[in-house]
């Protein structure tokens, strides 16, 4: 795990062998504060139950979920799984709902923003409407690209010459995550999130589930009902709930 140096952290718990943070969204914007205090790389991961899944059978990617500075409670099925399992988070911290409250935080406090990746034209979409709705708020760069290895070099000299204080990057997981720790150090960004696509929420590509539809924890059928294609990813829902049910009944 990366060491979190003089940033007050509160306490983490694990999930099937992955690390969450228990963390309230004001105290995550507390810590991300603090990194950019500190100034130097610091990743931000969103933990949701297809993440967890994943970190399964890809443990390149359980490696990053786990050395992440931060690794945000994203996804209702985790806070579910934190409590049956006596370990309980709580509160859920979805990244689509931090991004603006990043963005409201850096128009206050002068951070500059770069928003990276989602489809041509999305995240200058995304970037205006912040803007619009945070006055004074500086977007230091956009740019779709993509995650490839042949890209990076490219994309690292951009984002370096832009000076952002924090880089969001909205490549979708495991992509995204993996992106961010190949390139850590040499982007010198104090704060580095994979994003998903909140930036798709946020300039209205997709549709976020209404407010009471999300407390009910039903996120995830909003999302298949608007976006059917994403049914082989769901797949991870019940298979996330056996593997919770069978560490719970194993283990009392």
């Amino acid at each position: 795990m990366r060491k979190r140096k003089s940033v007050a952290f509160p306490k983490s718990v694990v999930l099937l062998g992955v690390r969450v943070d228990d963390v309230t969204s004001e105290e995550a914007l507390a810590v991300i504060e603090g990194f950019i205090r500190e100034g130097t790389p610091h990743q931000v991961v969103t933990v949701n139950p297809e993440f967890v899944v994943a970190a399964q059978r890809d443990e390149e990617f359980r490696r990053i979920l786990n050395a992440a500075h931060l690794a945000l409670p994203d996804g209702i099925g985790v806070v579910w799984a934190s409590r049956l399992l006596g370990r309980p988070l709580r509160e859920r911290v979805a990244g689509s709902d931090l991004v603006p409250m990043i963005a409201a935080l850096a128009a206050r406090r002068g951070y500059r923003l770069f928003l990276l990746g989602a489809a041509p034209g999305v995240a200058e979409e995304a970037a205006r409407r912040l803007q619009e709705r945070n006055p004074g708020l500086v977007v230091a760069g956009t740019y779709a690209g993509s995650p490839a290895v042949e890209e990076e070099g490219k994309i690292v000299a951009l984002v370096r010459a832009a000076r952002p204080h924090i880089l969001f990057v909205a490549y979708g997981a495991p992509q995204q995550d993996k992106w961010i720790a190949r390139n850590l150090e040499k982007l010198g960004v104090p704060v580095c999130m994979g994003v998903g696509g909140a930036f798709d929420f946020i300039a209205g590509v997709a549709k976020r589930a209404p407010r009471w539809v999300q407390r009910l924890g039903l996120e995830w059928l909003h999302r298949l009902l608007h976006q059917p294609w994403r049914w082989r990813r769901m797949l991870a829902l019940p298979k996330f709930a056996w593997l919770v049910m069978w560490e719970h009944l194993t283990k009392s």
